[in-house]
């Protein structure tokens, strides 16, 4: 297989990051690249789908970065896993000795183990620099379940379903396979009955996921639906507003320095200081530029917030609104910063899953959430025609059409950042719009 058949394989197979924003796979093919990671550092509290598909998966996912590091020329391949991740790391040990310049590389168990500039520094003592991609470094990423997605792709069988966990407050935590365009109240059952009176589903992570309901439709980058109480700190630090963070941070901040102490992108010598912002902003000081200029290089991991902070502020909702309002105002990213140094103590300022659970108070649902054979039964899929970052792919069927699995329903726009849509179900097409394609399964 040629560079060029591989990515078309990919982008007409519809593969992107399964384990992030979306960004579509066949883009980060790089032949300036020497090194490929497989990232398996599933840092959220409660996930457990991708250590669960790598040890399911393991020699197709092997075989696939295998066959991507002799197309692309790299040197070496390093599956990046966390240690306490027994499974996995025995089923990829095992396979080893079949493929040449492939090593494991066991994580600690952090949060954010899964950042990938986290987990390439981890990884290699590399460091990203600021506002950079991996490739500067010579380093493509890919997540567990785009490479099984990958495999599949190369074989001819395109993206149409996804694994997601559903946990917390049900009876029965479980990780299914999702027909794309399904919905929340679609998955539940799988799970058994929901375990409290007034449901709130975080959907993604506690930790940078976002409220849904259970009308939100699964999508190609959707990981998990946790369940809490109404009532949950997590679920309260999710709906308060901005401007109400604002003032708080101007009535309550300590300056205490913990946010930035704990920041992982600012342990890895990249400018961004909560601590400097949330003092120039809880003063309403516009004079000072850089600490808002630098909100730019959050990651948005939410430790600041949801673990540092004493005072319950919000810095990374704080930096995110004011990173949102640069880019509209026309304020470009400062470029080629340079990172400082490592500082010695980061290994002790690393957070460690345990205690982040505990702090989110969600140590009681930590509970093993195993992959089901079971079908999700659905009467309609709602496909959106954006899944991944770049241009929607443009729709290739009409109200009335039969499809089946499989079938190309969109197209990747020509010339542009894109990748096609499959349906998820046989069936039939009852609406077509700009941005979804809806199909009713067949009586």
């Amino acid at each position: 297989m040629t560079f060029a058949e591989l990515s078309a394989a990919l982008q007409q197979g519809g593969v992107v990051g399964a384990g992030g924003a979306g960004f579509p796979s066949y883009a980060k093919l790089n032949e300036k690249a020497d090194t490929i990671i497989l990232n398996c550092a599933e840092c959220e509290p409660l996930l457990k789908l991708h250590r669960q598909v790598l040890e399911q998966n393991a020699k197709e996912i092997l075989d696939t970065l295998d066959l991507i590091a002799k197309i692309l020329g790299v040197k070496q391949v390093i599956i990046g896993v966390k240690e306490a991740y027994h499974g996995a790391v025995s089923a990829c040990e095992a396979l080893l000795p079949f493929y040449n310049n492939m090593s494991i590389a066991l994580l600690p168990e952090i949060y954010p183990a899964g950042d990938e500039i986290v987990l390439i520094y981890e990884a290699t003592g590399r460091v990203v620099a600021p506002g950079a991609l991996p490739i500067s470094q010579g380093i493509v990423v890919f997540n567990v379940e785009t490479m099984l997605n990958a495999w599949y792709a190369i074989q001819g069988k395109p993206v149409t379903h996804k694994y997601v966990t559903i946990c917390g407050e049900v009876s029965n935590p479980v990780t299914v396979l999702a027909p794309i365009g399904c919905t929340v109240k679609d998955l539940l059952p799988l799970a058994g009955p929901i375990t409290c009176a007034d449901p709130s589903y975080v959907m993604g992570g506690l930790m940078m996921g976002a409220l849904g309901s259970p009308s939100t439709v699964i999508t190609k980058t959707s990981n998990a639906v946790i369940v809490l109480p109404s009532d949950h700190p997590v679920v309260s630090q999710k709906q308060r507003k901005t401007s109400v963070d604002l003032h708080r941070a101007m009535a309550a901040c300590c300056h205490c320095n913990y946010c930035t102490d704990l920041c992982p992108r600012h342990l890895l010598g990249h400018p961004i200081d909560p601590a400097a912002f949330m003092r120039v902003a809880s003063h309403m000081k516009a004079d000072v530029v850089k600490p808002y200029v630098d909100s730019y290089f959050c990651c948005g991991c939410g430790l600041c917030e949801m673990y540092a902070c004493g005072q319950s502020l919000s810095p990374r909702a704080l930096l995110t609104a004011t990173k949102n309002g640069l880019r509209a105002g026309g304020v470009m990213p400062p470029k080629d910063v340079k990172p400082a140094s490592v500082p010695k103590n980061r290994d002790y300022r690393r957070v460690p899953v345990a205690r982040l659970t505990a702090r989110l108070g969600v140590t009681k649902y930590d509970l093993p959430a195993p992959i089901t054979e079971d079908e999700v039964a659905v009467k309609k899929v709602s496909i959106p025609l954006s899944q991944h970052i770049g241009v929607p792919a443009t729709p290739i069927v009409k109200v009335g059409d039969t499809v089946e699995i499989g079938q190309p329903i969109a197209t990747a726009a020509e010339g542009k950042l894109s990748v096609a849509i499959h349906a998820s179900v046989n069936g039939k097409v009852t609406a077509v719009t700009e941005k979804c394609v809806t199909v009713s399964t067949r009586k």
